[in-house]
């Protein structure tokens, strides 16, 4: 811990309170919907700021902001540069949020491209408020996740994308070869404050922490330094934005297990699988009117569609069209790690050394690799090993530039005399060169292995017995 921690933590612990018999928490995730059950599970929500403001609870949230580092807020404060300030005015701040008078400041505009087109919007907290929300998190985190749906898998401890992506496997190999995919219209700038204050109040009675909240879903947005306020949305870029998602939408969840449907939903990506076109077409008019008149959120009916699963993707996987579904990378995603292979080895590549650009690409295919690791189709990462190491041999092509080196370079590398002046005699461009025989010789797949490069194929075949 560093020097500010000791301030942060300056106030004595509290006195932990005693548990009722019987509220000791399970490990695990239960659905308990019931209120004396939650109740017990979750004793004394109405005095909820105290256990924010408890030492170890402050000084987990401290670790966990300082590791996830991130971009300053609006004040410019660094993550580095929190202890020092906390150090300073930790006291007033402490009194400020006991006494209910802390105002949160602004978040800062920042808009990211998103991979279907158009942009999202992310609202960056100053690091201050991000050390404030990740203590109410830890807090309110335990009382609501046990209360959610099995069938929630997005921003929860010891929940993941693999998770959905297989519980989503198996419904359509049990027969549910239909899909309603549902897409909201920009979910998180559209949830109703509202609403939303009053599924949270309907667990937490704490007045601070819930005036607090409704705070930080005011604070206003700051664009080329103007603050606007805002009416509605809960802008990502926070840690209380995902729970604040799955309270809301747990509506949602609670209304498809009543009617008795098969469903996933990762944070606000909701799948709800069907035997037939006309039944998925009967829940897309169903659930899109609760949607919008329950909820007050809106469904995008241009994304939003009923098809079947290996139609549509869902978390980046798709699947295949036999009965027994094997998961593989939706064509989008494929596309999108294309799109970044070539970024890497583009024109800034170029006069660089080929083993500092395969440096620079092996954490992307590490990364790509681990996520799609549930894929059963090992040819999908047979191409793109291929399509990768084409590349690679372009950019050799196009460093070498001249007739003259080109020869040399093939010579070099084993290539036969006759055949190497021939090659670099041709008329051909980059791309047609990289993937003929002649480059091939000069640059076989061995070469670029021993040169370092990752074979996506080869870590599929290695990561295949491990378990989830």
């Amino acid at each position: 811990m560093t020097e500010g921690d000791a301030e942060i933590m300056a106030e004595k612990p509290e006195r932990p309170r005693r548990m009722a018999a019987g509220s000791r928490q399970e490990p695990g995730i239960a659905r308990q919907t019931d209120t004396a059950t939650e109740d017990k599970v979750n004793p004394r929500t109405d005095q909820l700021m105290e256990e924010v403001l408890r030492r170890d609870n402050l000084k987990q949230a401290l670790k966990r902001v300082q590791s996830n580092k991130g971009a300053p807020g609006i004040d410019g404060m660094t993550v580095e540069a929190l202890p020092g300030h906390l150090k300073k005015e930790w006291t007033r701040i402490r009194e400020q949020l006991l006494s209910g008078t802390y105002v949160p400041s602004p978040v800062r505009k920042v808009e990211i491209p998103k991979p279907g087109g158009g942009v999202r919007m992310l609202g960056i907290p100053t690091t201050l408020d991000r050390l404030i929300q990740q203590a109410v998190l830890q807090i309110l985190q335990p009382i609501f996740d046990p209360t959610f749906s099995e069938f929630s898998f997005g921003f929860r401890p010891g929940r993941s994308t693999h998770q959905a992506v297989k519980q989503a496997q198996v419904y359509v190999q049990a027969g549910y070869r239909w899909l309603v995919d549902i897409d909201l219209e920009k979910f998180f700038d559209r949830v109703n404050h509202d609403i939303l204050m009053s599924r949270i109040a309907r667990r937490i009675k704490d007045k601070q922490v819930l005036k607090l909240i409704r705070r930080y879903l005011q604070a206003g947005i700051m664009t080329d330094g103007l603050v606007s306020p805002r009416l509605e949305g809960t802008p990502q870029g926070g840690p209380l934005s995902p729970l604040l998602s799955n309270v809301l939408l747990d509506d949602l969840d609670k209304e498809l297990e009543k009617r008795g449907h098969r469903f996933c939903r990762y944070a606000d990506d909701s799948n709800i699988y069907v035997r037939s076109q006309q039944a998925g077409e009967r829940v897309m008019v169903s659930i899109t009117e609760f949607l919008e008149q329950k909820l007050k959120l809106r469904v995008n009916r241009a994304k939003s569609a009923v098809a079947h699963p290996w139609e549509r993707k869902f978390l980046g996987y798709t699947v295949t069209t036999e009965r027994k579904a094997r998961l593989k990378p939706a064509p989008a995603s494929i596309e999108r790690a294309k799109d970044r292979i070539r970024e890497i080895t583009g024109r800034r590549a170029r006069g660089r050394n080929i083993q500092r650009v395969i440096l620079e690409l092996n954490p992307f295919l590490r990364g790509w690799g681990n996520y799609y690791r549930l894929t059963e189709v090992k040819h999908h990462f047979d191409v793109l090993d291929q399509w990768t190491r084409r590349r690679l041999r372009k950019l050799l092509w196009r460093q070498w530039k001249k007739p003259k080196t080109r020869f040399k370079k093939m010579v070099q590398l084993g290539v036969k005399v006759e055949r190497a002046k021939k090659a670099a005699a041709g008329g051909r461009g980059p791309w047609y060169n990289a993937g003929s025989s002649h480059m091939h010789a000069a640059v076989p797949n061995r070469l670029l292995s021993h040169w370092g490069l990752l074979s996506l194929l080869q870590k599929h075949r290695q990561s295949m017995p491990r378990s989830l």
